[in-house]
């Protein structure tokens, strides 16, 4: 005979990514005495596409993946699923089993330093938003419009690891319709919640994860202006200087515009325009690792 037995070998998985269904799998080992067909490896565990999962009733097998490691065993493992089409109410009674809800909008946001305008028409050329004299004007602030996305969903227990790993991250790549760091995760809360199917009591917890997209990004934009400079040389610090009206060189009363080198950008009677210094002061995460993608 060439089948001999069949065992589960665990741990059994479960992911449930926040915006995500769950998706849990399970492997059987087939030890034969020599090679068989993969229909009678499926028929020995008995194991088809609709069985239910031994410890979610809301998931039933969607797939079957079959290897053989060796000449003597066949590998299958099973996928698990929430079964596609209908009502998510009607036809997933268990509140675990429902697909998480995306909400998206938009509305006014947050103060932003004003610091680039856009020449000339369109959108390709962006300068420095100075004077003549390359002096930024100090103090100037736009609003700008934000999008929020809130991320609903009921899960067995509290996710703090996500929450402590998430609350003030940005995304570390592009997300969505956003480009790197334009993403940021505001928190996630929770709140228990209980619900009776059939004649069973089920405990959990209703999870809200709230990202809010920011088009100019969340790292911080600087005039790269000081009032000292160092020397190229020997980096020694002095105090940056101007033009006075009889030609001599005085000490600046304000910033002036410095180099990536940290020298002063002064030459001659111009003090140059100011570069832009761009700096992330928040953690960065994966957020496609974390929260999925909508269910669309």
């Amino acid at each position: 005979m060439a089948y001999v037995s069949h065992r589960e070998v665990l741990p059994r998985t479960l992911r449930h990514r926040l915006g995500e269904a769950p998706v849990a799998t399970r492997v059987f080992n087939i030890t034969v005495t020599e090679p068989i067909a993969h229909q009678t490896a499926i028929n020995a565990v008995g194991i088809v596409h609709g069985s239910v999962h031994p410890e979610y009733g809301f998931l039933v097998c969607t797939d079957a993946a079959i290897g053989e490691p060796d000449r003597h065993h066949v590998e299958i493992t099973y996928t698990y699923e929430v079964p596609k089409g209908g009502d998510p109410q009607q036809s997933n009674p268990n509140p675990l089993a429902r697909p998480d809800v995306w909400t998206f909008s938009s509305g006014a946001g947050s103060e932003v330093p004003a610091l680039v305008y856009y020449d000339g028409s369109g959108n390709g050329t962006k300068k420095p938003l100075t004077n003549a004299a390359g002096d930024f004007f100090e103090g100037l602030t736009v609003p700008e419009a934000e999008v929020r996305l809130t991320i609903a969903g009921n899960r067995a227990a509290f996710p703090s690891a996500l929450a402590a790993a998430v609350t003030n991250a940005i995304n570390d790549a592009a997300y969505l319709f956003g480009a790197k760091h334009t993403w940021q995760c505001l928190g996630i809360g929770a709140s228990p919640s209980s619900e009776t199917v059939g004649t069973t009591q089920i405990n959990y917890w209703q999870v809200t994860a709230e990202l809010v997209y920011r088009a100019s990004g969340y790292n911080l934009q600087l005039p790269h202006v000081g009032m000292h400079y160092v020397t190229s040389s020997g980096g020694a610090k002095f105090r940056t200087y101007v033009r006075a009206d009889d030609g001599t060189d005085v000490p600046a009363a304000t910033p002036q515009p410095l180099t990536s080198t940290g020298s002063q950008k002064y030459t001659g009677g111009t003090s140059g325009v100011p570069d832009i210094l761009e700096r992330r002061v928040y953690p960065e995460v994966n957020f496609s690792t974390y929260f999925g993608t909508p269910p669309f």
